[in-house]
């Protein structure tokens, strides 16, 4: 066997390798690869079409794809300034929450009847009622992991018919800034017998 002797199976469609397929004529036009893919050939018109046409077309293209650019970037600027607002909002009322614990434990020691500071906390809670946030945690809700935060278990005898985990004392209420919670609520919590 020579060099040159090929086996049997490589000249099996007519032609050595390279060579164009039988019956294909060469190599395919444009618009037979075109009609292979199965995309439509370009109309007599847009052959013939004007240079200026079809830069024009192509600048209006650009500018349709750049304006649809502008407006996806405004709405994403604008989603996360609301974003950034509520951060900022939410950072002010943490570094509150101090004064409005001691606010809460001036009212349930009665030390808040009457008297320019019962104002003052009375102005304070309803300016952060204005955004939206509010106290939350009181005995005898159900215990919700989301918003409470259970610091002891205690043995305590729930009322008939509570079939849940319950909130038996609340050691330091929560505030939420609308479905934000900023801080849970620390609690005591019971389970039913």
């Amino acid at each position: 066997m020579s060099h040159d002797a090929r086996p049997a199976g490589d000249d099996s469609f007519g032609g050595s390798v390279g060579d164009a397929l039988p019956g294909s004529g060469g190599k395919p036009s444009r618009e037979q690869t075109a009609a292979a893919y199965g995309v439509p050939a370009p109309s007599a018109a847009a052959q013939a079409a004007h240079p200026d046409t079809l830069l024009a077309a192509e600048r209006l293209e650009d500018l349709q794809r750049v304006q649809a650019e502008y407006v996806n970037y405004k709405k994403r600027v604008d989603r996360d300034r609301e974003v950034q607002r509520e951060l900022v909002l939410a950072g002010m009322i943490e570094s509150l929450l101090p004064v409005l614990d001691e606010i809460h434990l001036a009212r349930e020691h009665g030390e808040l009847q009457g008297g320019p500071f019962a104002k003052i906390a009375e102005k304070l809670e309803a300016i952060l009622a204005k955004y939206g946030v509010e106290r939350f945690g009181s005995a005898g809700e159900t215990f919700d992991p989301a918003i409470h935060q259970a610091l002891m278990h205690t043995q305590t005898e729930l009322g008939p018919g509570v079939t849940d985990t319950t909130v038996t004392h609340v050691m330091q209420p929560g505030y939420r800034m609308g479905d934000r919670v900023i801080r849970p609520a620390m609690v005591a919590v019971a389970d039913p017998a």
